[in-house]
């Protein structure tokens, strides 16, 4: 299970309780490859039903993505990948490296669009419009279950899920020889599955890309938002099939019913109604 969010400096977990029916003889939590949060639950009765209740309160305040930090960001210029440190290119080589066939470079060409003809361009400027263009141009259609769609199969369509969108402007920025990666969440809407921002009411996907003066920027193509701002970051990966909410296997006849059904619900408190935390003193020790 991947349910607990994140903690970061713009992400802070006041509270966190995990309620599992029937209750399970073994529960441990681990960190994986990325740093994720993942809840391990084993059982050894048999059951008709199976639930995961996963409650959080958290202190979101997220910043304005580009804020203080114009003409530090290097513009993107065609010809060459974008010049991270040789520090840093072990770390961010395969969140740069492709992970679906694009044999008629067909997200190639979608992605320079984005991209002056003459001189430098802006990667705010780049990464923005890339972001809202897939919000403008595409159809999104839920879809709860199953594997993303290819990069190529979305541009076809030009319809997708969430976690489509999100593969399609991976693959497109990564094309661009920026490193970028798959984040799985939450996003707040005050008015969830109705006409509120798209996702809200089940688990949503976005993108983050790595700019060097800002460090990890997050894009949600899905809503064409820029930046963190209702969105509840809860794991990153690589790639997505590394970032399933929850996945397991099961024990039955074959003729046993299976389903599945997800809520969300995500609700601002406000500030007065929230209890402040005993404060916490470190002391430094030999």
């Amino acid at each position: 299970m991947m349910f607990r969010p994140r903690e970061s400096y713009d992400q802070r977990l006041l509270s966190a309780e995990l309620i599992i029916e029937p209750a399970p003889v073994l529960l441990r939590n681990v960190h994986d490859v990325f740093g994720n949060c993942v809840a391990i639950a084993r059982f050894a009765s048999w059951s008709d039903h199976l639930t995961f209740e996963s409650r959080v309160q958290l202190e979101h305040t997220p910043t304005p993505a580009f804020v203080d930090f114009e003409g530090q960001i290097e513009p993107y210029a065609m010809g060459g990948r974008y010049p991270y440190s040789p520090e840093d290119m072990p770390d961010l080589a395969q969140s740069i490296d492709r992970q679906f066939d694009d044999p008629d470079c067909l997200v190639d060409a979608w992605a320079r669009r984005f991209v002056r003809r003459v001189g430098p361009t802006g990667l705010e400027e780049l990464l923005t419009g890339m972001t809202r263009a897939i919000h403008a141009d595409f159809d999104y259609a839920k879809r709860l279950h199953g594997a993303p769609q290819s990069p190529v199969e979305t541009l076809q369509r030009r319809a997708g899920s969430c976690r489509d969108f999100a593969v399609l402007m991976i693959e497109a920025v990564r094309s661009l020889g920026l490193a970028a990666g798959f984040v799985s969440g939450y996003v707040y809407s005050t008015r969830p599955k109705t006409h509120g921002v798209v996702g809200g009411g089940h688990t949503h996907a976005w993108v983050r890309v790595y700019l060097p003066a800002s460090g990890w920027v997050e894009f949600d193509p899905t809503n064409g938002l820029i930046g963190a701002s209702n969105l509840i970051r809860v794991a990153v990966a690589r790639d997505p099939r590394q970032a399933l909410p929850l996945h397991g296997t099961w024990s039955g006849a074959a003729s046993d019913a299976l389903g599945m059904d997800v809520e969300v619900h995500v609700d601002a408190i406000p500030q007065e109604c929230v209890q402040p935390l005993a404060p916490i003193r470190l002391a430094a020790g030999g």
